[in-house]
């Protein structure tokens, strides 16, 4: 009788062997002469050798499919005995090209409206980007998916994320904890992102290994960032000096991204936001690209995209009116002189 052991690394066991193992025990019941045995995260399988090399193929492949998809049913598993060929990915189109990566649950992340689709391409273009937009337009769910799928591609070797620790109008200093904890709820949006594309335990994996890196935006000085995709969110918050120094950390066969919401700053009154001006500085240089969403690529709740163009029109409105304000006045002091 021959042994073989398949080290089952960065996989959620729940989600692969399925509830008190029944996916495994499916293909155990498929090959009765043999003996599957899971221990921890490993399977050790017994049994003749080509019973063996049979059983091999159905974990790895099974294993491709959960990397790609983050779960495996029962249907995957008798799907493959029944056929005796490589799993049927039934929720796969293989025409649908706009992909980026399928989800935890299996669900496919891809671009929904034309803008973030350009993002995408742009991305693919050109190795410092800015994506511009309002609240709920998916400028960061869809770059932190563009940065997922670079990862398992391959095309780097860790994903840096960092976000201004800028309070929303609100302030959470008092709050305990160290410096973890003060800061984790700003970067609550990029948690929740990656867990909707990375399975709980290979994002624990890879944060532990820190392939997948999240911090402030303080802890970027003095540092210099290759093979990396990174991403900067929230740029908005960001001074005219931070944004240049996140800037300058760009190293060999690293892309970025830089994500904000121009409308809504939430620096202190006298302090200026360092990326309306820095979009104007980069323009026209090659190699970085823009992008600008708007209400029309807003994919949250309906009322979400009326919210935006109500407040549109009244900041649009209320520019005019001081702006006629303004122009009344010279025309008053004009007419005393």
């Amino acid at each position: 009788m021959v042994e073989k052991i398949i080290q089952l690394d960065n996989v959620s066991l729940v989600d692969f062997l399925g509830v008190e193992n029944n996916n495994i025990k499916e293909v155990a019941a498929a090959f009765p002469r043999s003996k599957i045995v899971s221990r921890g995260n490993e399977l050790r399988i017994q049994g003749s050798t080509p019973e063996i090399i049979k059983i091999n193929e159905i974990i790895n492949s099974l294993l491709l499919h959960y990397h790609k998809f983050g779960k495996i049913t029962q249907d995957n598993v008798n799907t493959y005995l029944k056929d005796g060929i490589e799993i049927s990915y039934a929720d796969e189109d293989p025409n649908d090209l706009d992909v980026l990566v399928y989800g935890t649950k299996g669900t496919a992340i891809k671009p929904k409206t034309a803008n973030q689709m350009e993002l995408v391409k742009v991305a693919q273009e050109h190795d410092l980007v800015f994506a511009l937009g309002p609240a709920g337009t998916g400028k960061t769910y869809i770059s932190v998916a563009i940065a997922v799928k670079a990862l398992k591609n391959k095309e780097v070797r860790k994903i840096i994320i960092t976000r201004p620790a800028v309070e929303a109008g609100e302030n959470l200093g008092f709050l305990p904890g160290d410096m973890k904890e003060k800061v984790d709820p700003y970067l609550r949006p990029i948690y929740d992102a990656l867990d909707d594309m990375v399975p709980a335990e290979k994002l624990k994996y890879y944060l532990e290994n820190r392939i997948i890196e999240i911090a402030p935006l303080a802890y970027m000085r003095g540092r210099t960032l290759n093979n990396a995709f990174i991403l900067l969110d929230e740029a908005q918050n960001t001074t005219p000096m931070q944004i240049k120094m996140f800037l300058t950390r760009m190293g060999p066969n690293s892309k970025v991204i830089l994500t904000g919401d121009p409308t809504q700053v939430d620096l202190p009154r006298k302090q200026k936001s360092g990326l309306a001006e820095c979009v104007r500085i980069l323009q026209g240089i090659a190699g970085i690209g823009f992008v600008n969403l708007d209400a029309k690529d807003v994919v949250r709740h309906r009322l979400v995209r009326h919210i935006i163009e109500a407040y549109d029109k009244h900041e649009k409105e209320e520019i005019k009116a001081q702006n006629a304000h303004q122009s009344s006045e010279k025309f008053n002091k004009k007419e005393a002189e």
